[in-house]
Parts: C-alpha cells; sequence; structure tokens
C-alpha cells in the first residue's frame, strides 16, 4: 500500500532541520505529489516559523509554473540589520517593490508588465538570504524545494531606491564586500534580464490565492548579483550605483 503524503509531517521535518541547521538528501523525504500538497506543505511550515509579515519571494518553477514563498527573517535595515548565519547560507542582491494596490485574480485579459509596474508604489535595495534543508535544493524536487520556502533564510530591506529602477537596474555598478572581501563587482543582472518578470508571472496565475498580492504586499524579484555563498560570519555591504545597504550575518 502506498504511503499517504502528510504535508504536516514534512513541514514538521523541514522545520526540525531548519532550527539545526543541517540538511537532508531528497530521497530521505516523502515528496509533494503536486503544487497543491507543496503549498499545503509550506504554508504549515510558515506556521511553525510563525511567520506574519507581508513579505515575499516569486520565481518560477523549471516547468513554468509561478510560485511565491514568505520571506523570513525579515528585518529592514534602519540600523543594525542582521540575519543568523548558517553553514552553506548564500546571498544575493535583490530589489524589492511595495504593491500600492490590489492585483486580484483575473480570468480573463493577463496583467500587462506596465498594469504590474503601475501597482508599485515603491521599490528598495535589498537582499536575500537562502539555504535550503533539502542538500540539492531544488535540483531534484522542485516542489520540495517550494514546501521548504524556496530555501529562503532571511530577508534585509534595505533604502528606498527610484521606482524607475525596476526598469534599469540591469547593468547598474554593484559591489559587494563580505568580511572585508569583495565577493561581487560588476554590472548587475538579473537572470531574465527583466526585475519584475517573474512578478508579472505570479500576478497571471490563476492558482496563486486570493489573498495574495494584496495592497502593501512587499514582493523581492531575483538576484541582481547571482548566489555566492558566506563561508563565515560577518559585515555586508553592498553599493548599488550609489545607494548602499550595510547589514550582519552573524553566528545564533
Amino acid at each position: 500500500m502506498t504511503e499517504t503524503f502528510d504535508p504536516r509531517a514534512l513541514a514538521a521535518g523541514l522545520h526540525s532541520l531548519r532550527l539545526a541547521g543541517t540538511q537532508e538528501e531528497t530521497g530521505s523525504f516523502m515528496l509533494p505529489p503536486d503544487l497543491d500538497q507543496a503549498v499545503n506543505a509550506q504554508n504549515f511550515l510558515a506556521a511553525a516559523d510563525r511567520i506574519s509579515s507581508d513579505a515575499w519571494k516569486v520565481t518560477v518553477s523549471p516547468q513554468g509554473q509561478a510560485v511565491a514563498a514568505p520571506l523570513h527573517p525579515y528585518v529592514e535595515a534602519v540600523s543594525g540589520a542582521s540575519i543568523p548565519w548558517h553553514p552553506g547560507l548564500k546571498f544575493e542582491t535583490e530589489i524589492a517593490v511595495r504593491l500600492g494596490k490590489d492585483l486580484p485574480i483575473r480570468t480573463s485579459t493577463p496583467y500587462s508588465r506596465a498594469e504590474v509596474t503601475e501597482a508599485v508604489s515603491a521599490a528598495y535595495l535589498g537582499a536575500e538570504l537562502l539555504v535550503s534543508a533539502v542538500k540539492e535544493s531544488g535540483s531534484i524536487s522542485f516542489l520540495l524545494f517550494l514546501a521548504d520556502r524556496l530555501g529562503n533564510r532571511g530577508y534585509v530591506l534595505g533604502p528606498e531606491i527610484d521606482k524607475s529602477t525596476v526598469d534599469t537596474a540591469g547593468g547598474t555598478p554593484l559591489k559587494v564586500t563580505h568580511a572585508g572581501r569583495t565577493i561581487y563587482d560588476g554590472p548587475a543582472e538579473h537572470p531574465k534580464g527583466d526585475v519584475l518578470i517573474w512578478l508579472v508571472d505570479y500576478a497571471n496565475d490563476g492558482l496563486r490565492p486570493e489573498t495574495s498580492l494584496k495592497a502593501g504586499a512587499l514582493i523581492t524579484t531575483g538576484t541582481l548579483s547571482g548566489a555566492v555563498e558566506l563561508t563565515e560570519p560577518g559585515e555586508i555591504d553592498i553599493l548599488f550605483g550609489d545607494v548602499r545597504l550595510g547589514f550582519s550575518v552573524s553566528k545564533g
């Protein structure tokens, strides 16, 4: 008899691994059979993590399905922001946007990029920290990775930047130092060449929750610096054009 997938049990296992700062291989998990069950497990994990902030990351699966996951811990870098360091922790420079109005699910004409841009009330420089409880991250089972909050381990929201940056970010000079060493120095470059592409995809996803993409929600839009592993705790300094964001990753 085939064992029934239990999203609560998967979430509990992922939560325990996250608390311990350890990883297990994909084969040691019972995999979500479909997107709905992966999202159910993610919701149980978010509840276990006591996530209350309305801050999200968006991306697409290898099959092109738009997905989202909550960002946690979420901090605003007004003074002394710090995110816990874990072995394998990776860093990404990103731009986040806040919605000034709802983007309800549509069943007819898809949202255009211009409509999504118009719904954005503010843009910010930010940084995402990632390490999955799954050793292979999403390379074997993307649905398992989705259940594990897409590997998110924290987000630091930095200073507000000009909203037009969502159109001009590509090519902006970007330098990042960690513990006094340069870990990225080059032009900002989004994997898809457009920082809003995954948000537009998610806005047009008829399977997303009715409660998603409401006014006030913060959405981070994907890396501009690749994913760089942070091999030790230390101070992070990001210079994006003439905008600076500083925070620390510290051993808990």
